[in-house]
C-alpha cells in the first residue's frame, strides 16, 4: 500500500471485560479524540435542529436495552471504559453514536452504498461514508475469545461494524431513517457486534437481527459462502430483503421491504439515495455472469456527481462539522476465504497494491 497503513488493533480476552479492558488500553488516545469529536458532533447537530440532548442519560437507555438482550456487550463496554480511564457513559454512547444522532435529528446526506452478488461464490462490499472528521477515528481489527472469531473495521471506542467471522459469516453496514428512530434500543452497532462474534451460519445470523429490539434503522447485509439477504431494522420492525432474480443485492440508505417503507424518513429528507441505487442497479444489470472480483466492485462503486450519482464521496474543503461527508474507507468481503479486504478511502483511489488484507482469526 503507498503511505503509512491504518492500524489493526487485535483484540483479546477470554471474558468480555477482559476483551473490552484490552480494546481500551490499546486504543486509549485514539478514544479519546474520538470522543471529543462525537460530543461535538451531537451538540453541533441538536443545535442546528433547535435541540438539547441529554447525551449520558440516551446512552445509559441504551446500555438498560442492551442488558437486557445480551448483558456481555454491556460488559465488554465497562472494560473499554476501564481500560481507556473514560467514563462509561462516553463508551456507551459511541456505541450508541446513531441513535443519538437520530434523536438530535442529524442528515445523513452521503451514507454508505452496498453491492453484494451471490451465486457459487458470493461476494460483495461497499463505500463506508461518513464525516470527514472522523476519518482518523477507526482502524482494522481482528478480535478472538468469543465465539466466533472475526476481523473488520470498527470506530475507535465501537465494538464492531463491518466485517467477517471465522464461520464465514460477514455483515455489510447501511444506515437507514425511519420517522420512529429514537436512542431507547440495542444500538445497531452492538447488534453488528453480536452477529460477528456468535453467528455460525446464515440462518443464524438473519434470525439474530430479526430479534434485535432496536430504536434506529439500519440495513445489514448478512453474506456466507452461497448466500446473502439484507435484514432492515427499525422501530417498526424488520423485514429480510432477498437478492433480485440474478443475484444481485444493491443497497443504499432507503427501505426496500414495502413493510417499512411507510416510515421512510431519509428518502423523503434526501432523495439521492434513490440516485445512488438507481445507478447502481444499472450497474449491475449491465454485468455478465462472472463474479466481482475486488477491483471490478471499485470500478463499479466509482461514481460521482457527474455520473449522475455521489456514490464515491468526497468532503468539500469548508463546512461546518456535520455537513462534510467523505468515503472514508472502501470494503471487499469474501466470505468463502473469510476474509476482508480495505481500502484507505474511496473506491476512485483504490488499486491492487491499496487493499490491506484481512482474515478472520480462529477463536
Amino acid at each position: 500500500m503507498n503511505g503509512p497503513r491504518r492500524t489493526t488493533l487485535r483484540i483479546a480476552g477470554d471474558t468480555p471485560r477482559r476483551r473490552g479492558q484490552d480494546r481500551g488500553r490499546q486504543a486509549r488516545a485514539a478514544i479519546t479524540r474520538a470522543w471529543r469529536v462525537y460530543e461535538e458532533l451531537f451538540a453541533t447537530v441538536a443545535a442546528g435542529n433547535g435541540r438539547t440532548l441529554d447525551v449520558p442519560a440516551l446512552a445509559l437507555r441504551t446500555v438498560h436495552a442492551t442488558r437486557a438482550w445480551a448483558p456481555e456487550l454491556v460488559e465488554e463496554m465497562e472494560g473499554v471504559a476501564e481500560g481507556a480511564g473514560m467514563p462509561f457513559w462516553t463508551i456507551a454512547a459511541l456505541n450508541a453514536r446513531t441513535e443519538i444522532l437520530a434523536e438530535a435529528g442529524a442528515p445523513r446526506t452521503g451514507e454508505c452504498s452496498t453491492l453484494v452478488r451471490t451465486g457459487p461464490r458470493t461476494t460483495g462490499g461497499q463505500c463506508w461514508d461518513w464525516h470527514r472528521e472522523l476519518a482518523d477515528a477507526w482502524h482494522l481489527q481482528t478480535v478472538t475469545g468469543d465465539v466466533r472469531g472475526f476481523a473488520g473495521i470498527t470506530e475507535h471506542g465501537i465494538l464492531a461494524k463491518i466485517g467477517v467471522n471465522e464461520a464465514g459469516v460477514g455483515v455489510l453496514f447501511n444506515i437507514l431513517g425511519h420517522a420512529d428512530d429514537a436512542a431507547t434500543g440495542v444500538p445497531v452497532h452492538l447488534v453488528a457486534r453480536q452477529v460477528l462474534g456468535t453467528a455460525g451460519s446464515f440462518a443464524e445470523a438473519v434470525g439474530m437481527l430479526t430479534g434485535a429490539p432496536v430504536s434506529a434503522s439500519t440495513v445489514i447485509t448478512v453474506v456466507t459462502a452461497d448466500r446473502a439477504a439484507s435484514v432492515e431494522l427499525a422501530p417498526a420492525g424488520s423485514a429480510v430483503v432477498a437478492p433480485d432474480d440474478r443475484g444481485w443485492l444493491v443497497r443504499t440508505n432507503h427501505f426496500l421491504a414495502p413493510a417499512l417503507v411507510a416510515g421512510e424518513l431519509r428518502g423523503r429528507r434526501e432523495p439521492e439515495t434513490y440516485d445512488r441505487h438507481r445507478l447502481l442497479t444499472a450497474r449491475a444489470v449491465e454485468q455478465d455472469g462472472e463474479t466481482p472480483d475486488a477491483d471490478a466492485l471499485v470500478g463499479l462503486l466509482t461514481a460521482h456527481r457527474e455520473d449522475g450519482a455521489e456514490v464515491c464521496c468526497h468532503a468539500p474543503a469548508e463546512g461546518r462539522l456535520g455537513s462534510r461527508w467523505a468515503t472514508l474507507a472502501t470494503v471487499a468481503v469474501d466470505p468463502a476465504e473469510r476474509r476482508l479486504l480495505v481500502h484507505e478511502g474511496g473506491p476512485c483511489s483504490a488499486g491492487r497494491e491499496t487493499w490491506i488484507p484481512l482474515t478472520a482469526p480462529r477463536r
